[in-house]
């Protein structure tokens, strides 16, 4: 009988965690499904929607609810922030993106420890991880017992371009999704407007906004356009009126003669958002984000071959190279108090990026356009040949258990578990 592999993940949720669970559970299943008897227990995650996948895709048929689970797993695998992770296998994974920002949460060290193996998405949630030490008090002493640190093996798993979803089409390719868009050059901004201040959000958005405004306000000549495909909790209209509001606060305060901005808000397919990032309106892509787990937007975006705008900080460095795009320096500073929460930390800090660099970046692709695009054009093979799905899948191969072989985060060690109880409905 195959040992029994749980996957408890928000597979069937419209979020960044729901694309990272759908990919990384196909990858298992190329993997392990010879091996391994494959279920997958459907999780939420927070308001996103449910109902993703389609009635007939066939990862439902391996759909089971906690009363369907009658012993305890070999292999448990959790797909979330490091805080919820619970060891139920007599192996556990937890699968998380990590952090954006410089400290890893004291409660995401006792989760990963939780843990027998721990995967995130990239060197920088690595790097912050593993450098994370927090002194260990006793409550009743106060005195300083030890340190809390990572003490559970932690790898990379980086989050797999699928390559039959996101592609380089002709350039020729349209959509009527910008039928309305007058401007030949267009900026495309991808990704959440997040809580904080101008300028203090996660992603940068309304200081991105008002760069772009400054930087073009006043030009006689065509201006380019800033194409936003962003929403803040959800698709609702009162989310969509938010953001327009957002908008032209921005706009009121700095006047003029200013460049136009269009908002994309709502769901849309991987194909649509492929030939969103294909369309010839869109010339470039761009973002200010403070920082990343990983950055999957990035990704869909740099396999187009037009070239990046973005941050020089976090994730997304792994596979957003220099040579082919424009990173923008800045500092590090502390996250403000309108962006911190209980895991982005007011203590952390994250990525400051210098908007002088990158107003005159802006200014430049748009006016040496096909000076960059010779560079960015050698982007989408780099990702094909390093950062795809199949890329992803034969580095999960090398780091889950091997069949009849002992762990090698145990050191040949087995494994003793007391038996736990069935898992009980929530």
């Amino acid at each position: 009988m195959k040992p029994l592999c749980i996957v408890s993940c928000p597979i069937d949720t419209f979020s960044g965690y729901g694309a990272r669970s759908r990919d990384f559970v196909k990858a298992l299943i190329q993997v392990k499904d010879e091996e391994w008897d494959i279920r997958i227990l459907p999780q939420m995650w927070g308001e996103t929607p449910w109902n993703y996948l389609s009635k007939d895709n066939p990862l439902r048929k391996r759909f089971i609810k906690n009363t369907d689970v009658i012993k305890q797993p070999e292999i448990w695998i959790q797909i979330t922030i490091p805080t919820e992770f619970q060891p139920q296998g007599q192996f556990n994974i937890g699968v998380t993106a990590g952090i954006e920002s410089t400290i890893y949460p004291g409660e995401f060290i006792e989760g990963s420890n939780r843990m027998d193996l721990n995967l995130v998405s990239s060197e920088h949630s690595k790097k912050v991880a593993l450098s994370t030490a927090f002194d260990k008090v006793d409550n009743i002493t106060k005195q300083k017992v030890g340190i809390v640190k990572i003490e559970k093996p932690l790898e990379v798993l980086f989050e797999g371009l699928d390559l039959d979803k996101y592609y380089k089409k002709p350039s020729s390719s349209k959509t009527n999704i910008l039928k309305d868009v007058s401007e030949g050059f267009c900026f495309l901004y991808t990704g959440h407007w997040l809580p904080g201040e101008l300028g203090e959000d996660r992603k940068n958005v309304g200081l991105m906004i008002k760069t772009f405004l400054e930087t073009f306000k006043g030009t006689t000549n065509k201006k380019p356009a800033l194409i936003l495909k962003t929403n803040s909790i959800n698709y609702s209209l009162l989310d969509k009126e938010t953001i327009m509001k957002r908008i032209n606060v921005i706009r009121e305060n700095i006047q003029g003669n200013l460049p136009n901005i269009y908002l994309l808000h709502g769901e849309m397919t991987d194909k649509e958002m492929n030939l969103l990032n294909n369309d010839p309106k869109v010339k470039a892509f761009v973002s200010f984000t403070k920082g990343e787990g990983y950055g999957r937007p990035l990704a869909e975006a740099a396999i187009t071959g037009k070239p990046l705008i973005v941050s020089n900080w976090s994730g997304h460095t792994d596979f957003i190279k220099p040579d082919y795009n424009v990173l923008i320096g800045g500092d590090l500073k502390n996250i403000h108090e309108s962006a911190a929460n209980k895991w982005l930390l007011k203590d952390s800090q994250w990525f400051n990026i210098d908007t002088n660099t990158a107003s005159r970046a802006m200014k430049d692709v748009f006016k040496k356009y096909k000076l960059y695009l010779k560079n960015s054009r050698k982007q989408t093979q780099y990702i094909k040949d390093n950062w795809s799905f199949d890329k992803m899948v034969e580095k999960l191969d090398s780091l889950i258990v091997k069949k009849d072989e002992p762990s090698p985060w145990i050191q040949n060690v087995p494994l003793k578990l007391p038996k736990l109880k069935k898992l009980e409905k929530k």
